[in-house]
């Protein structure tokens, strides 16, 4: 079997002993190696090449953004999974603008934690719902797409716009039809035309991908 190569940074030396311990525990993952602030972390990326960097945000030197962000550089097939205290959706967006690929609190179950690690691994992109819940109550108030041009210049009608948003922000097939009169297969559809047009795989490229064109940041 295949392990899955960790990479645990965090500043807290007694919280990596505990999620060592926890994953040494599983048959499928392995941590390879250790840091203290960003920039072990980044150094010790470029050396072990690690499957998945496991990420805190706040870290002496460089922060977790930053060492996201040159990790990234440096290697990009590296994935970057978030681990951290923050259930502040700009903490999120900040993540995900710096390239990772996924978000978990440090309050989530192990279970959930390592059902993350093995999705992250698989290339899936994992956001907590936990999370999906916050940008849902963030966003509740602001508007959609102004109506006007039917496409965008990724080529996307305002419809789809209008699903992408409200996908986004976490809303499940089943509320974006009742939101739209749509039937839940018209919506399935909207789905992968968005997946094929734009390249995405997972709700936190949508959500990258959303804040990148200014459809979670117009203010109702």
């Amino acid at each position: 079997m295949d392990k899955i190569r960790l990479l645990l940074a965090d500043d807290h030396a007694v919280l990596r002993a505990g999620l060592k311990t926890l994953f040494e525990a599983q048959p499928d993952i392995e941590v390879v190696a250790e840091a203290a602030d960003g920039e072990q972390a980044v150094l010790k990326s470029s050396e072990v090449a690690p499957d998945i960097v496991l990420m805190d945000i706040s870290m002496p030197g460089l922060n977790g953004p930053q060492a996201t962000q040159e990790i990234k550089r440096q290697n990009p097939d590296i994935k970057v999974l978030v681990l951290t205290m923050h259930e502040d959706e700009s903490y999120l967006y900040q993540m995900l603008r710096a390239g990772a690929d996924g978000y978990v609190p440090k309050k989530a179950a192990a279970t959930e934690l390592i059902a993350a690690i093995r999705a992250t691994y698989r290339g899936e992109h994992f956001i907590h719902p936990s999370m999906t819940a916050g940008l849902v109550a963030e966003l509740r108030h602001r508007e959609m797409p102004t109506p006007g041009a039917t496409q965008d210049e990724d080529g996307l009608s305002e419809r789809e716009m209008e699903v992408l948003r409200l996908l986004a922000i976490g809303h499940t097939n089943q509320e974006i039809a009742d939101m739209l009169y749509l039937s839940i297969k018209t919506v399935t559809t909207y789905k992968s035309r968005l997946k094929e047009k734009l390249q995405l795989r997972g709700r936190a490229e949508l959500v990258r991908y959303a804040i990148e064109r200014g459809l979670l940041d117009t203010e109702t």
